[in-house]
């Protein structure tokens, strides 16, 4: 039994590279404690990543963000942006003119 294309020749896909491309893995474990917690939520609520769980993610990516795991990028680029009145942060302020700039 045969599978892919007629007469056996097989299909050439050409690999695409990450949307955000690539960022160096968290060998030492700094941000570990925080992905931790964020997979135990993601246990608990049975696969939804629900508010709670998204609070865990944002932290996890400001983690690495300060560790240089990855590139500085707004949350809002990265859909971890949160409406409500409690929400207090580097990310909660209008973007002013000197981050608008950067691009």
């Amino acid at each position: 039994m045969s599978f892919g294309a007629p007469g056996g020749g097989s299909v050439n896909i050409k690999p695409t590279p990450p949307e955000r491309g690539s960022f160096p893995l968290d060998h030492e474990g700094e941000c570990k404690h925080i992905i931790s917690g964020y997979l135990k939520c993601i246990k608990l609520n049975r696969g939804t990543n629900d508010e709670a769980c998204r609070k865990l993610a944002k932290d996890y990516l400001a983690c690495r963000m300060d560790k240089n795991l990855m590139a500085p990028d707004s949350f809002e680029n990265l859909g971890l942006v949160f409406k409500g009145a409690g929400e207090k942060g580097p990310d909660s302020a209008p973007p002013t003119d000197a981050t608008e700039g950067k691009k």
